[in-house]
């Protein structure tokens, strides 16, 4: 009996982690426009913790992001992209972090490297 309450116990605890590590995915147009852009954007969020994974399409500037909702929503995402610079959604860019992005992230210019 002592067995069977212990295996149940553990069970229950494996279910309710197992909710807690729930990945949703998240879509939104943010204002990229180049390699620079979408490299820092997915550096930022693929080392964030909580993102399972982030990628940016630049042609059509949709950021395609998997996180865990026991440490992210898609609000605190977009939060994280306006920190970098970049509008997300209708979360509009954080004016300091757009000013300190080069200047070819600021326009529709090629950046060199």
């Amino acid at each position: 009996m002592k067995y069977l309450i212990a295996l149940t116990m553990i069970l229950f605890l494996g279910i309710s982690n197992a909710q807690d590590e729930k990945v949703l995915t998240t879509k939104f147009k943010t204002s990229a426009v180049c390699e620079d852009c979408k490299e820092r954007i997915e550096n930022e969020l693929n080392y964030t913790k909580g993102v399972v994974f982030a990628e940016l399409d630049l042609d059509t500037k949709v950021l395609t992001v998997k996180y865990k909702t026991k440490y992210l929503n898609a609000e605190l995402i977009k939060g994280i992209v306006s920190k970098v610079g970049y509008d997300a959604g209708e979360v509009p860019r954080d004016p300091e972090a757009f000013e300190s992005l080069p200047k070819c992230c600021k326009s529709k210019g090629i950046c060199s490297k």
